[in-house]
């Protein structure tokens, strides 16, 4: 079934929204020697924005052909995934966590994620990549909602367990493919995708669902980019409150409403997760991550480290 997903050439499962990324394009991207983890962007030849799927076994043969284009090494998406396994089993790591998956399992990694590749690539599947404007453009307002809970990540978990309907998306969309790519068969594949969203969410829902007022995404998905662009420069809340021109007690609302946590908190969580990602992904000295983060002392940083997660950062890296 996922052969019928092959094109010619590197062109692998485009979705004839326009935009080609091939498995050649995607292992280059994470090329890095890991001084810092790389960024990853949704790239397009002709700079259209939409979706595209990969085939997990052409991008796993790339990687053992050229072991210089290495995905097993941490790298930052700017765009949402899908990790879906149809057969056999592995591991996946997504901000520095290990998850072990296999046959029916769903792995969703959100834009700003760090993940990678893990273990030996035995099992079998596809990538699912799009952009947040793709489902602006074509989904549902309620739809929004929930799938804007599905992505995020401070309040859920990452993976979706025995998911019975993937094979049946996966035949329906390489079916669809086929089709003339006009607006209507665009439309058609994004209600697909919609569709299936939903039915994970669906499935990943628990009793302690927790609904989002998406009139207060747009502010703060605004506010999780100043942080990821600003959080060395400054890690007061009334800064970024000041930069998104609103009042420090709105922004705490903002955030609230979408992580159950406050805005310090956001930022603090943040810086964590960033100097993690460093100490394990670098060979940078402790002075030279502390300086990267924003800290004029290593013994402020240090405090700092040690404040929120009861190691020092020389502690954490003995640990790994």
């Amino acid at each position: 079934m996922l052969n019928s997903f092959r094109k010619t050439g590197d062109e692998i499962l485009s979705l004839q929204t326009g935009l080609l990324i091939s498995c050649a394009d995607y292992l280059f991207l994470v090329t890095s020697k890991l001084q810092t983890i790389p960024n990853i962007p949704f790239k397009s030849k002709n700079k259209a924005k939409g979706i595209e799927f990969l085939n997990l076994t052409e991008l796993f043969s790339r990687i053992q052909e050229d072991p210089n284009h290495d995905p097993k090494k941490p790298h930052r998406i700017k765009f949402n995934a899908l990790l879906i396994v149809t057969e056999g089993k592995g591991s996946h790591q997504i901000d520095l966590k290990k998850y072990q998956i296999q046959k029916g399992d769903v792995l969703k990694i959100a834009r700003g994620q760090v993940h990678a590749f893990q273990g030996d690539l035995n099992y079998k599947g596809v990538l699912v990549v799009f952009t947040e404007d793709y489902v602006l453009k074509y989904f549902s307002k309620s739809s929004l909602e929930i799938i804007s809970h599905f992505y995020n990540y401070h309040i859920s978990t990452p993976i979706v367990k025995n998911c019975s309907f993937n094979e049946g998306f996966i035949q329906t969309i390489s079916e669809e493919m086929h089709f003339e790519s006009n607006e209507t068969q665009q439309n058609i594949m994004a209600k697909l995708v919609e569709l299936y969203l939903l039915r994970l969410e669906r499935l990943a829902q628990n009793a302690a669902f927790h609904k989002i007022d998406m009139k207060y995404y747009p502010l703060f998905a605004q506010f999780q980019i100043l942080v990821t662009e600003k959080h060395s420069e400054t890690r007061n809340v009334t800064d970024y409150a000041k930069l998104l021109n609103i009042s420090t007690k709105h922004l705490n609302t903002v955030v609230k409403s979408i992580t159950l946590n406050t805005a310090k908190s956001f930022i603090d969580q943040y810086i964590i997760l960033e100097t993690k990602r460093l100490i394990q992904s670098s060979d940078k000295s402790l002075k030279e991550i502390s300086f990267q983060m924003g800290f004029d002392e290593v013994t402020n940083f240090s405090k700092y480290f040690k404040k929120q997660t009861a190691t020092s950062p020389k502690e954490y890296r003995s640990q790994l």
